[in-house]
Formats: C-alpha cells, sequence, structure tokens
C-alpha cells in the first residue's frame, strides 16, 4: 500500500470540507476521484500534500505517519501534485521551469548542469523539447498543461496528483494526455486524478472514488461506479436511469 487515508477530517470553520474519509491507493494505481463542485476533492489533495493537515486522521505514506510532515518534507518522500490554474514562471524558460523542479524532491539534483540533463529527459516525454529555451509565458494552454505536469515529474515522484489535467483541452488533446497519463504510470509512477470529464477518467483508472459533500459515498471499478444510485443522485439530485459516464460535468 503506497497512500493510506484513515478517517481524514478537515474543517473550515464550522464546514466539514472532508469529513471521515479512509482511502488506501496500491503501488502502480491509476486511481480516479470525482465529484460534484465543492465536494472535498482539490481539499483532500491539499491533505494528501500537507498544505493543509487534518483536524481528525492520520495520512500514511508507504507506510508511514506522515501527518505532521510539511509540503516540501513529503515531496522528498516522493509525493508530487499539478494544479488546476497553471503557474508556471513566466519569465523563465521552458527548461529552467522543469530544472527547478528538479532541485527539489525525491532524487534532487546537485548542480546546474544535472537539473538540465534531468529537464531535458522530461521535456522529451512531454513532447516539448523543441520549445526548451521558449520562455513559458509564450505557451498555448495544452503546452503549459505539459509543463506543469513536467515540474511535478522532474522531482521523481513514486505518488503523482494529477488535479483537473484535461481542464480546457479539446477532445483530441483529452486522447493525448490521457494516453500520457498511462505512460507515465507504466514509468512506475502511481496516479491519483481528479478529473470533471468523467468518462475520460473512466476509460484511464483502475479504481474510483467519489466525493459528495466531503464524504467519500462510493468506490470501486469504473463500471461499479457508473451504475452507483448514490452518485448519480449525487449528480443529479434525485433517482435517474443514466450511468455516471453519461453526464456532461461543467
Amino acid at each position: 500500500m503506497l497512500l493510506e487515508l484513515r478517517q481524514v477530517t478537515r474543517y473550515f470553520g464550522g464546514l466539514a470540507a472532508v469529513r471521515s474519509v479512509d482511502l488506501n491507493v496500491e503501488t502502480g494505481e491509476i486511481v480516479g476521484l470525482i465529484g460534484p463542485n465543492g465536494a472535498g476533492k482539490t481539499t483532500l489533495f491539499n491533505l494528501v500534500t500537507g498544505t493543509y493537515r487534518p483536524n481528525r486522521g492520520a495520512v500514511l505514506f508507504e507506510g508511514r505517519d506522515i501527518t505532521g510532515l510539511a509540503p516540501h518534507a513529503r515531496c522528498r518522500l516522493g509525493i508530487a501534485r499539478t494544479f488546476q490554474l497553471v503557474r508556471p514562471f513566466q519569465n523563465l524558460s521552458v527548461l529552467d521551469n522543469v530544472a527547478v523542479g528538479s532541485v527539489y524532491g525525491r532524487e534532487p539534483a546537485h548542480s546546474r548542469r544535472a537539473a538540465e540533463s534531468a529537464a531535458r529527459g522530461t521535456l522529451e516525454m512531454l513532447g516539448l523539447q523543441d520549445r526548451a529555451h521558449q520562455p513559458a509565458r509564450s505557451l498555448t494552454l495544452v503546452d503549459r498543461k505539459r509543463l506543469e505536469l513536467g515540474r511535478a515529474l522532474a522531482t521523481h515522484p513514486k505518488l503523482l496528483l494529477l488535479d483537473e489535467l484535461l481542464a480546457g483541452l479539446n477532445p483530441s488533446e483529452v486522447v493525448v494526455a490521457m494516453e500520457l497519463v498511462r505512460r507515465i504510470r507504466d514509468s512506475g509512477i502511481t496516479i491519483v486524478m481528479v478529473e470533471h470529464l468523467v468518462k475520460a477518467l473512466f476509460g484511464v483508472s483502475d479504481r474510483v472514488a467519489v466525493l459528495s459533500a466531503g464524504e467519500k459515498i462510493s468506490e470501486g471499478t469504473p463500471e461499479q461506479v457508473a451504475q452507483d444510485a448514490r452518485v448519480i443522485d449525487a449528480y443529479l439530485g434525485t433517482d435517474h436511469t443514466d450511468t455516471v459516464e453519461s453526464i456532461a460535468l461543467a
């Protein structure tokens, strides 16, 4: 077991953004995380990465309790994430953006040359090698998404959390991104993905967990979750004959 969340709870004032969530992620899995807006998905990511600490519960990584560790310490252990709103260092080159990530994480580069060498390998995997010396501000949205992913991969993570990687991409770009996610998993990196594009997420995930109002209401294979009446009700607000996979989410 790579990641274990045990009864994780986080309050903001009197509101429970995440309530008593249990979630296990095994090494080598792609786990999808879905739920309506405000369900607590990004808060859960912040609890895993250490941006927030739970009011109750525990976060374990490779069997070690990391609940009290700071984000940078978790990064050193092998936890990395992307953000829905990408914010590259606009005036740095694409190469330098990724090289910065190579200085931190599980296997930090100890020189600029080593950092740039590692960054070039990451850019080649992402198809950005031809843009290595362009300023990050000149990239299209899809390439900024790839750069965001590249900075996370540069930390050599064991666990990669992807927050809305597909947001803003057109259908053909989504297909390419999903194939990239599979390649990343095949390289030995375990993935947890938050996505609103449910059909795409179901196509790549081994298991899916569903949050609603801060609670986990369902977990299983994509096929099981798609037919779960509790999940359909959480999205549509009433009993419905459609599956979750067929719902177009904002």
